[in-house]
């Protein structure tokens, strides 16, 4: 028995072989963590879909998700994805989206009763007003003016006084609260094919007037969109031009 644990010892104090044996240990730890982080990528997770196509302001019941199977690592890079039915079923479908049959649910398309109950006028911070601009498919880039986008409003037409023409920034960093057709509905709101018609903001009163007295003169608002940047950092509404304020004030003739 002593000869065998001498003969161990003198194994394990030979350095070639406490080196092979550590390799050996090595490449059966890193194959341990190969495999494990391998399995937890490749295994599959069970997610939510919708069995139909969800429109904007509707109930989502049991019967409008089924379940489909998805790698982790899809998930993974997707967190904003709802992978719990809790969180879907007797929820509804936000305003301005609308979920497709076989997609999954994502966090910002789904909310509640009372935040779709929501008007318009719900939105508007104190001291402001909607002002609604008319708008087409052509001014609005193909409906690409979303809802939550920052915009700037550009002014053209001819100066009274002066008679040259005015192509200038007036308003920036406008924020867009709604897109809707000619029939009031949410431009969004479902897959068909809505043509815009109309852009709503938020004003203050004093831009809410100039804004309305460029409408009943011979300049056009031409809404200018501008990249997603400028949406996320987005500074506070202001007026881009002085020149432009005083020359919408001379056009101002109020009633009395």
């Amino acid at each position: 028995m002593a000869g065998l644990i001498n003969s161990i010892r003198k194994i394990f104090l030979n350095r070639n072989t406490v080196t092979i044996l550590a390799v050996i240990a090595g490449v059966i730890v890193l194959w341990f963590f190969y495999n494990m982080t391998l399995s937890n990528a490749i295994n599959p997770v069970r997610v939510p879909v919708a069995t139909r196509e969800i429109l904007a302001t509707e109930l989502i019941t049991a019967d409008d998700i089924e379940y489909v199977e998805v790698n982790k690592s899809f998930l993974n890079n997707a967190n904003n994805i709802l992978t719990n039915s809790a969180q879907i079923i007797n929820y509804y479908v936000n305003n301005g989206t609308s979920i497709s049959k076989g997609a999954m649910f994502y966090k910002d398309q789904v909310t509640t009763r009372e935040e779709i109950s929501k008007t318009d006028f719900d939105n508007i911070p104190d001291g402001y007003t909607i002002y609604w601009l008319n708008v087409d498919n052509k001014s609005t880039y193909a409906n690409s003016i979303y809802p939550g986008d920052k915009i700037d409003l550009w002014i053209t037409g001819s100066d009274p006084q002066t008679k040259t023409i005015i192509y200038d920034e007036f308003i920036n960093s406008i924020d867009v609260l709604e897109v809707k057709d000619s029939d009031g509905l949410n431009v969004f709101d479902d897959a068909e094919n809505r043509t815009p018609a109309w852009l709503s903001f938020a004003v203050t009163d004093e831009m809410n007037t100039y804004l309305r007295v460029l409408d009943r003169s011979n300049f056009e608002i031409i809404p200018v969109p501008r990249n997603k940047m400028y949406t996320v950092e987005g500074k506070e509404v202001s007026y881009s031009n002085d020149n432009l304020t005083k020359l919408v004030e001379s056009l101002y003739q109020p009633v009395y």
